[in-house]
């Protein structure tokens, strides 16, 4: 456990499975919404949640492949989405709104890493695009779904990103030098600083927000990078197995996202970052414990929200940010 991290009386850990953390609780009667719920860190946490009993809506890009990956599993169902699109967004958004449905869990688990240069929709980075903005307005969408429950809980699925703020304001699309891996930072410091506003935004009404770190974990989230690039970086041998030892298995990768969205030792808590089922606060050098993490993530968060607003033209919540939607 890091130093900066916090236990909060969790009795789970960096080895945990979703389904060891959800073992004891009822999710009979919840409704709960995964993102990428299909592959990987996705559908591990697709069937915890479904195992406990609850309702799992996976949106997905490829809806085949995914009725697929999820047939035998109770409890689940697909629908279309497309995180880089604004009208398929919007699309599956209205749909599901008709139904009528409140939902008491997202978790905002999809996502592409260091992939080749790429712009979506208006002229939008991928990475940025479809980890962030696209997860940023289907939220913003269903918010009166997400609010009506008075408990419900949102989860961001982020990295291990550092203290320092990634985000590129003065270039967040990556128009002049173009880098995967920054363009990777920027898109999970998003994550981060979502969660954080969305915490502020939404915790009147019970709705509770966290990012969390997964860990390091082999999945199709590589599905971008060369094996020897992934040999020279130690996470893997030629033939592909890992040799990393800080390399968790999917099921235990899921577990802390699963955790955030269900654990009662949370109750009351909202905003934070999470690693190995357990808060974590990142703090910068020469600060107080703590306190400048806190100040500058608040910063940036209400700033990320306001250019995410601005980008997409959804804001569930302009009238108290002053932004237009």
């Amino acid at each position: 456990m890091d130093a900066s991290q916090v236990n909060n009386g969790s009795t789970f850990g960096a080895r945990s499975t979703a389904v060891e953390v959800l073992r004891g609780i009822d999710l009979s009667g919840k409704t709960a919404l995964v993102t990428g719920g299909y592959s990987g860190l996705g559908l591990e946490t697709t069937r915890a949640l479904a195992g406990a009993g609850a309702r799992v809506v996976v949106p997905a890009r490829r809806r085949a492949t995914a009725e697929t990956a999820l047939d035998g599993i109770d409890g689940v169902e697909v629908d279309e989405l497309d995180l880089s699109d604004l009208a398929s967004v919007g699309g599956f958004a209205e749909r599901f709104l008709k139904s009528d449905r409140d939902i008491d869990i997202v978790i905002n688990n999809a996502g592409i890493m260091a992939c080749p240069q790429t712009q979506v929709g208006p002229g939008w980075e991928a990475q940025f695009a479809v980890n962030h903005l696209g997860h940023y307005a289907l939220v913003n969408l269903l918010w009166a779904s997400i609010a009506r429950t008075g408990a419900a809980r949102v989860v961001a699925v982020s990295s291990g990103v550092g203290p320092v703020s990634a985000m590129r304001w003065d270039d967040p699309h990556f128009a002049r030098g173009y880098d995967k891996w920054q363009a990777y930072a920027q898109a999970k410091e998003a994550n981060r600083l979502f969660a954080a506003r969305l915490d502020v935004l939404g915790r009147d009404v019970g709705v509770r927000a966290f990012s969390v770190h997964p860990g390091y974990i082999l999945t199709p989230l590589q599905r971008h990078l060369a094996t020897a690039e992934m040999v020279a970086a130690g996470w893997i041998d030629e033939h592909g197995n890992p040799t990393n030892a800080e390399f968790k298995t999917p099921a235990q990768g899921a577990a802390t996202q699963v955790w955030a969205a269900t654990s009662p030792q949370l109750a009351g808590t909202g905003g934070v970052y999470c690693k190995d089922c357990a808060i974590v606060t990142p703090d910068p050098p020469g600060t107080e414990p703590g306190i400048g993490a806190r100040t500058a993530d608040a910063d940036d968060a209400v700033r990320l929200w306001a250019l995410s607003a601005e980008l997409t033209g959804i804001d569930a919540f302009a009238s108290r940010t002053g932004a237009g939607c």
